[in-house]
């Protein structure tokens, strides 16, 4: 199952250092299924990157809370 799209338009109208939180379980379901859990697979993290990357996000997972987060980055001023 794909990100939905409510979360496409959640990332391409994020503000400038707002996050947007997603559980490993999601991650898993939705950039790859059947890959394992517990953690995450290194192809889920991966493939999460690579989605956030596409609304100007960057990704991190936090193992320990075991969560993703998407955010928009703040050019250097």
């Amino acid at each position: 199952m794909p990100a939905p799209k409510e979360m496409d338009s959640a990332l391409t109208s994020l503000p400038l250092r707002i996050v947007a939180y997603v559980p490993d379980d999601l991650l898993e379901d939705w950039f790859a299924p059947g890959t394992g859990m517990n953690p995450p697979s290194e192809k889920a993290l991966t493939e999460a990157a690579a989605y956030g990357r596409r609304f100007e996000c960057e990704f991190k997972y936090y193992p320990e809370r075991k969560e993703g987060v998407f955010w928009k980055w703040v050019p250097a001023i």
